[in-house]
């Protein structure tokens, strides 16, 4: 929490220094004009990805698979593309590293990896309680609770 909030007061002072240093090289109008562009960009990418995003989606759907890695693809465009959004020039280099495939895809492949791992151990922690409850003894973890027994519905 303390570095998300050293990040939110220390990323606009870094984004105003990185300003004044490249308008001091290429003037203020031309850096004032690359940010409009690099906003523009941002509002392109936005409403593109997000209508290819929907309709990618909808054609996974209706195939019948789970559309997830066409919406993580589109959760990363719109992320750059809101990163294009915000004024600044580190920001708009974070968003357009973002719009990169490549860099999409071997985000996609870590958060994956991440993502089973945590899984697994969840799993094996779940496997590991199970085993050490009374009567887990003999029984498969895996399998349910399961109580036979008849009933008899009556009306009163």
């Amino acid at each position: 929490m303390r570095a998300f909030l050293l990040l939110f007061l220390v990323f606009p002072i870094l984004e105003l220094y990185v300003f004044f240093k490249v308008s001091s090289s290429i003037g203020f109008f031309p850096a004032l004009l690359l940010i409009f562009a690099g906003s523009a960009l941002g509002i392109l990418v936005v409403r593109v990805a997000g209508l290819a995003t929907a309709l990618r989606t909808r054609d996974s759907l209706q195939r019948g698979e789970m559309p997830a890695e066409d919406m993580f693809h589109g959760l990363m465009l719109a992320l750059g593309g809101g990163l294009l959004l915000i004024p600044g020039f580190i920001s708009d280099v974070f968003g357009l590293v973002l719009l990169l495939p490549f860099v999409r895809r071997l985000l996609g492949r870590k958060l994956r990896e991440r993502a089973e791992a945590q899984a697994m151990r969840q799993r094996a922690f779940a496997d590991e309680y199970m085993n050490n409850q009374p009567g887990a003894q003999g029984r498969n973890p895996r399998q349910p609770n399961v109580i036979e027994g008849e009933y008899e519905h009556r009306d009163s």
